[in-house]
């Protein structure tokens, strides 16, 4: 578990476990071990004192600030510093390239399928910066649950569905279920073949470094023809579908 930050930065003499995860430990007890789990097994596993950081992001910002405070536990500031700034400059590359083009597409995160969930927390903010306008909700919000009803008012350009602690060829086992959790045939996204299946597991569900890579799928997504190379670079992560849910390359 947890957001493998300290995997940037060189190895400490402490123990410090830094604990969070898709849904972070004490914001969901359903997807996520409870914090206090994660208290009593680090208890159990170790004979010396552990220093346990726990982290609570919910904004795209607040991932740059768990990174600082993990760097901080392991004594390695300085390096933590550095790591945020090449995260950041490779963030403001995407957002500047993305900005220059003319359209803005409107953007449906599914975050689950079976009741259908709509991405909150950093997912507005990640549309946004690669270039699109998030549907629903706002950032730092928990997702909601929609209707039938409610989804088909949406009307999205693009839909990416990355369901929570999913891998990609997990949620390939689910794409059966899209037309009857989606207004499927009444979506400008799915008539345009612009639904995208991706790695919700190994990206956007995890708010730590990766964080970036998850908004160059999303520049790839809804820009394509702007990050042709992000596209290439994350070809095994993500699928395209088109209105009979075939699979393409993306």
């Amino acid at each position: 578990m947890g957001y493998r930050v300290a995997s940037l930065l060189p190895a400490a003499t402490e123990i410090v476990c830094a604990v969070g995860a898709a849904a972070d430990q004490d914001l969901c007890d359903v997807c996520a071990v409870s914090f206090d789990d994660v208290c009593a097994a680090a208890a159990k596993l170790v004979d010396r004192s552990i220093r346990i950081v726990n982290l609570h992001p919910t904004r795209f910002g607040d991932v740059w600030s768990d990174i600082a405070r993990v760097a901080e536990a392991l004594g390695r500031s300085a390096e933590g510093a550095e790591v945020i700034r090449r995260l950041q400059a490779r963030a403001a590359e995407i957002a500047a390239c993305a900005a220059a083009r003319g359209t803005r597409p409107r953007v449906a995160s599914i975050e689950w399928i079976e009741p259908v969930m709509i991405g909150g927390m950093w997912m507005p903010e990640l549309i946004e910066m690669a270039g699109g306008t998030p549907l629903i909700t706002s950032p730092g919000d928990h997702a909601p649950t929609l209707a039938m009803d409610a989804l088909r008012e949406l009307s999205p350009d693009v839909v990416v569905v990355s369901p929570c602690g999913f891998s990609l060829d997990r949620t390939l086992q689910e794409l059966h279920a899209l037309r009857a959790a989606l207004p499927w045939e009444s979506w400008p996204a799915v008539r345009a073949g612009r639904v995208y299946v991706a790695d919700g597991n190994a990206y956007f569900n995890r708010p730590g470094p990766r964080i970036v890579e998850s908004l160059e799928i999303l520049a790839g997504c809804l820009h394509p023809d702007a990050f042709t190379e992000l596209r290439g670079k994350h070809q095994s992560t993500v699928v395209r579908l088109d209105a009979d849910l075939k699979q393409h390359a993306f």
